[in-house]
């Protein structure tokens, strides 16, 4: 009896989380696996079926939807993570202003997504834009970053780069801290060099970070829309079009039932993606 109480006590501590995980994720998911099956307002709704699948496979731009998904999640996840990588080794290294750099590479993150794509629309301007103007000064012609269907997309991936480096930089810094120093002084007595240091020691022990920012990165490179959405629109054309812009632009036109269908597919697509790529790196992953 003393030990079922003792149980059931310790259980409760989870309820509140419990409770709070159920309302804000596990109900939500279920009246949206729902509501994809129907034609719906904000006042009435209609069974529909599989319907607003078909309909959603059937828009001419998905393909070029799931292309450029794929394409912006590897581009800026593989950047990421090389930067991040090198960045934390230089961040851990002994330099008087790491922890001012460390401030100055993780404020990115801290300012609003939307702000960063306007800012950068602005910046990349073909005429007036400052880096076009920059590059005049040095006698270089700067393309139209936004508006060259060959470019826009990468564009934004730089910017969205940028921004997300950093909080990747502080993952990696606390991996690597987080690696005992015998090895460095083992590395030391057989005379390893710098880049000994960083293949054989950090590469392969700071793996437990570098995993948590490819999955971070690379669900965030999937889901990506806001900053697209700031800076092009889905444009030129249907050339920087993602999953979530065409699924956004069957919200405006009032087609609810469509969009959700597009957000299942979607939640569907990264969970096939993440869940497996998760356990592989997971599988990977070097202990120390």
């Amino acid at each position: 009896m003393m030990k079922l109480w003792k149980q059931t006590y310790s259980y409760t501590f989870l309820l509140p989380a419990a409770i709070v995980y159920t309302i804000i994720f596990l109900i939500p998911t279920a009246l949206s696996f729902f509501f994809s099956l129907t034609r719906w307002t904000l006042s009435d709704w209609e069974f529909i079926g599989l319907e607003n699948f078909v309909t959603f496979f059937q828009e001419s731009s998905l393909s070029i939807g799931f292309k450029n998904t794929l394409i912006y999640a590897l581009v800026t996840c593989v950047a990421k993570v090389v930067l991040g990588l090198l960045l934390g080794t230089f961040l851990t290294s002994k330099i008087k202003t790491k922890g001012y750099l460390q401030s100055v590479l993780f404020f990115p993150t801290l300012v609003s997504t939307i702000a960063v794509g306007v800012a950068f629309s602005t910046m990349m301007h073909p005429t007036q834009g400052v880096i076009n103007q920059a590059l005049q000064a040095i006698g270089i012609t700067g393309p139209d970053w936004l508006g060259n269907t060959k470019l826009a997309l990468l564009s934004v991936a730089f910017v969205d780069v940028w921004k997300g480096v950093g909080f990747a930089t502080v993952i990696f810094v606390a991996g690597i801290l987080s690696i005992p120093e015998e090895y460095y002084e083992a590395l030391q007595i057989d005379g390893g060099s710098a880049w000994n240091k960083f293949w054989n020691i950090i590469v392969p022990l700071s793996r437990p970070a570098m995993n948590s920012v490819i999955i971070l990165s690379f669900i965030g490179g999937l889901r990506s829309f806001d900053l697209i959405w700031a800076m092009t629109k889905g444009g030129p054309g249907f050339t920087t079009d993602v999953i979530a812009s065409i699924i956004y632009k069957q919200y405006q036109g009032g087609f609810y039932g469509l969009a959700t269908a597009g957000n299942v597919i979607l939640f569907l697509f990264v969970s096939l993606l993440a869940f497996p790529l998760s356990l592989y790196l997971n599988r990977k992953e070097v202990s120390l």
